[in-house]
């Protein structure tokens, strides 16, 4: 069993919506409570324990504040970042700050490249000094348009006649990124992608990340 901790609750709670319809309403840290079990454990909806409330409200609420982006939302308030959308047979793409914490987010199709959309990620979040990736990112367009953003770019080369320069020893902190989704695995329902539909998919990504990270 799952349940929000009052520090946790006190950082997610100013922003989730009040108007929640229905008759004897769960409250929401109950239901938000069910809802985090279910994607750590991987369950079925149906199979949510009863102490969290009605299976159909903890899904319709999650489901219901998928679609109106409250997920989303809370992420982007805590991370002080933002997310974007993506479709289905998703691939995550995160960046994370320098202690490994996630601060965006983008899906995207599963047979996408990752450097296409390694500009529409990174201009959610402020220039940093430095961006390391590895060699999906190995691109030279891509290092100079981080250079006009201010970002020294270390990534990792491809096979190349004259390689890009970059530092080995900073490089070895992307292992930070790695672990950040491992942690993400840990839940189950994300790891084994059980939602077929890409905005509960992309909505149980960023509860997730805002419950490990920043609450």
């Amino acid at each position: 069993m799952f349940w929000l901790s009052e520090a946790q609750w006190a950082r997610i709670e100013p922003h989730l919506p009040t108007d929640v319809r229905g008759v004897a309403r769960v409250d929401n840290r109950r239901v938000t409570s069910g809802i985090i079990h279910v994607l750590k454990s991987g369950c079925r909806w149906c199979d949510c324990p009863e102490a969290y409330g009605p299976a159909t409200t903890i899904y319709n609420r999650f489901a219901r504040w998928a679609k109106r982006g409250v997920w989303e939302n809370l992420f982007r308030a805590l991370a002080g970042a933002g997310c974007s959308r993506g479709g289905r047979n998703t691939k995550i793409h995160a960046l994370g700050d320098a202690r490994g914490r996630l601060i965006a987010i983008l899906l995207t199709g599963g047979q996408a490249h990752d450097c296409p959309p390694a500009k529409r990620l990174i201009c959610r979040t402020k220039p940093s000094k430095r961006l390391l990736g590895d060699t999906a990112y190995d691109s030279a367009g891509l290092r100079l348009w981080l250079k006009g953003r201010g970002t020294r770019a270390v990534i990792l080369n491809h096979s190349r006649k004259q390689p890009f320069s970059f530092n080995k020893r900073l490089y070895k902190e992307r292992r930070r990124v790695e672990n950040a989704f491992n942690r993400l695995k840990d839940f189950r329902r994300l790891a084994t992608r059980y939602d077929r539909l890409a905005r509960n998919y992309l909505a149980s990504v960023c509860l997730v990340a805002a419950l490990v990270w920043w609450t």
